[in-house]
């Protein structure tokens, strides 16, 4: 419990229900069927697991009605997270963003930045608080579903509620998906290099999977130019979350729209931490890779697990009353990104 603290700057990310170990096995083993339902789907025809357990954990949502689940699915939708999240370092080592040159390192910052405040330019322009123009543009910027989750909890539920973070998951889904289709069309279209085409895919694309698919089906070479690219950004994920967290700090935790800003710390969560760590352990090459392989799949599994709780919990009707706003602000900061990347594959890479 007081683990979970130090991710929630204010107090005000709802409390993880006190129980004994008891209380959270109904909540665990629906979120655990639905995960590996989601796992087998994913395997079986290619879908990323991620859109699978979001679909199936918003066909359970019914169960959220049942509070001896509960327990299970808060726990699940944090903490499974919060770990998941520091597990993810082990995907980053030093030597793959150094591998990438101060060029491209340089627009692989700038691009996830100017996505960010693409995100947050339009929420504002469509009605939304800076929260959810973070939570938008982040999960644009970054690495999709798993950015959108870690910042959600670091922004804590009174600014990004469930059913925003949903909306986002629901997106981000949708959009990756189809990038991963278009984008190497694109880059076939210009006649790009390997070099050109890897960037543009592995610096637009949402998620780590389709960003890899998609540089795979253009070539060998686009792919594992793309992977660099790709976990470059991934491993933007903590410094980010780290800046948004003493950004809340620094303005009190409304988003600067007080005006009365008052500094609380540093507020660095401490699955940042966590993910700086583990990455600057495997950057010195001492993890053996058979077990960085399996923190790799413990890690995509807790955030499926993660996402297919969320879902369960989402509120269905304040997504119907959202509208397609939101998606909205999705797109905006997906078209940012992938004009930037363009731009930067075409005229600074190679």
């Amino acid at each position: 419990m007081a683990a979970d603290l130090y991710g929630d700057l204010y107090g005000d990310i709802e409390a993880t229900p006190k129980h004994n170990w008891r209380g959270y096995v109904p909540g665990l083993l629906v979120v655990a069927m639905g995960t590996l339902a989601a796992g087998f789907l994913s395997d079986h025809y290619g879908v990323p697991l991620t859109l699978m357990a979001l679909l199936i954990g918003l066909s359970l949502n019914f169960l959220s009605a049942d509070g001896r689940l509960t327990p299970g699915l808060a726990f699940a939708s944090r903490s499974l997270l919060r770990w998941g999240i520091v597990l993810v370092g082990m995907r980053v080592t030093a030597g793959q963003i150094v591998a990438l040159g101060p060029v491209a390192l340089l627009c692989v910052v700038a691009i996830v930045a100017a996505t960010m405040a693409t995100g947050v330019f339009a929420a504002r322009r469509f009605g939304f608080d800076t929260a959810f123009g973070l939570l938008a543009g982040g999960s644009v910027a970054i690495c999709g579903a798993s950015a959108a989750m870690a910042l959600a909890t670091t922004l804590g539920e009174k600014r990004t509620t469930q059913a925003q973070l949903t909306l986002v998951l629901v997106g981000i889904s949708a959009m990756s998906a189809s990038a991963m289709m278009l984008y190497p069309l694109v880059a076939h279209a210009f006649h790009m290099s390997d070099l050109k085409a890897g960037f543009l895919l592995g610096a637009s694309i949402h998620d780590v999977a389709q960003a890899l698919g998609a540089g795979y089906s253009y070539s060998d070479g686009a792919g594992a130019i793309a992977a660099i690219v790709k976990l470059t950004r991934v491993a933007l994920l903590a410094p980010v979350l780290a800046v948004v967290a003493m950004g809340l700090a620094r303005w009190g935790g409304d988003g600067g729209k007080s005006g009365e800003g008052h500094a609380k710390g540093p507020g660095v969560p401490w699955f940042v931490v966590g993910f700086f760590v583990l990455a600057g352990i495997n950057s010195f090459g001492v993890i053996p890779p058979v077990v960085a392989t399996g923190a790799e799949r413990v890690a995509a599994a807790m955030l499926a697990a993660a996402v297919t709780a969320t879902a369960i919990r989402s509120p269905l009707s304040q997504l119907l009353e959202a509208g397609p706003k939101p998606l909205l602000v999705i797109f905006a900061a997906t078209l940012a990104a992938f004009g930037l990347a363009l731009a930067a594959a075409l005229l600074l890479i190679g």
